[in-house]
């Protein structure tokens, strides 16, 4: 079963369906790139050197596409980072950056609603 879920982007917001499951490895997803963010930061607050963390790139195909992706290279903190998303169909492309932190309290939000 599907319902909606709400994202909202740096200016407006997108609204499409989206399954439970998918929303939970989108929060798995997330989850994996605050840890390496904060890795990042903590890393970088200790004056070592870092070896390069892997972008962050989550895709999900169904009634649309959504993709989620984010270097956490560049940013110096999970409370600063932004991804970019990409939603798009046969009719329609939309490719714009949101807040990272944004993003997680949206897909709580979803899951708690279907629960």
């Amino acid at each position: 079963m599907s319902s909606q879920i709400t994202l909202n982007l740096l200016q407006g917001s997108v609204r499409f369906n989206f399954s439970p499951e998918s929303a939970r490895g989108l929060k798995a997803a997330l989850a994996e790139l605050v840890a390496s963010l904060k890795a990042i930061a903590a890393k970088s607050g200790a004056g070592g050197v870092r070896k390069p963390e892997k972008p962050m790139e989550y895709q999900h195909t169904g009634e649309i596409f959504l993709e989620v992706f984010c270097n956490p290279n560049i940013w110096p903190s999970p409370f600063a980072a932004k991804v970019l998303i990409t939603v798009r169909d046969d009719r329609i492309r939309l490719t714009t950056e949101a807040e990272l932190t944004r993003i997680i309290e949206d897909v709580n939000q979803y899951l708690e609603q279907t629960a």
